[in-house]
């Protein structure tokens, strides 16, 4: 089935384009969510009236993604959850979860914006994607721990870490190579 972008898809294409897609992806997401029409000659006529309008709904979006981007970045979550002592979580830690946290700092999402192949089920650190507009995302930091004084150690420790390799680059730069 062809359809005709409303907005950017990732991995699909720009607003605009007329792409072929498979007809369940179109019924079932595109379609519905209204990110997508069918590309009859009607719709190509309608998208072609509408587009100076579509173009800046979704440059205002933008722009407001990118200011909220630009507070969120660099926010660091503690996830607070029991574990064994292999250090595997008794439950998990879901995209909700981690869109309920990011609402506790003041800032609204929706779980559908996390990009989470897995539920986190070990204790740790890890970076996660945060899709605020289609072409606006943001790194979110999430430490799960079993209690925070563990989280701090645990960031004291990564921060160590990156300090260090942050020296061996400066010296490795600052060597001239001897052939």
């Amino acid at each position: 089935m062809e359809v005709i972008l409303l907005e950017r898809v990732e991995k699909l294409g720009h607003m605009g384009e007329v792409v072929k897609v498979k007809s369940g992806f179109a019924r079932n997401y595109l379609l519905p969510r209204k990110k997508a029409l069918r590309a009859t000659k009607e719709n190509l006529a309608y998208f072609e009236s509408q587009r100076v309008h579509l173009e800046a709904t979704n440059l205002k979006r933008k722009e407001e993604a990118q200011f909220v981007a630009a507070k969120m970045d660099g926010l660091a979550l503690v996830m607070v959850r029991q574990a064994g002592e292999a250090g595997h979580l008794y439950g998990s830690v879901s995209a909700r979860d981690i869109a309920d946290a990011i609402e506790a700092q003041g800032f609204k999402v929706e779980r559908s914006q996390i990009n989470l192949d897995q539920p986190l089920k070990v204790l740790g650190q890890k970076s996660i994607k945060v899709s605020l507009h289609p072409e606006v995302a943001v790194q979110v930091s999430v430490t799960v721990a079993r209690s925070m004084e563990e989280a701090e150690r645990e960031a004291k420790a990564s921060e160590a870490v990156a300090k260090v390799a942050a020296e061996i680059v400066h010296e490795e730069e600052a060597e001239p190579e001897e052939v």
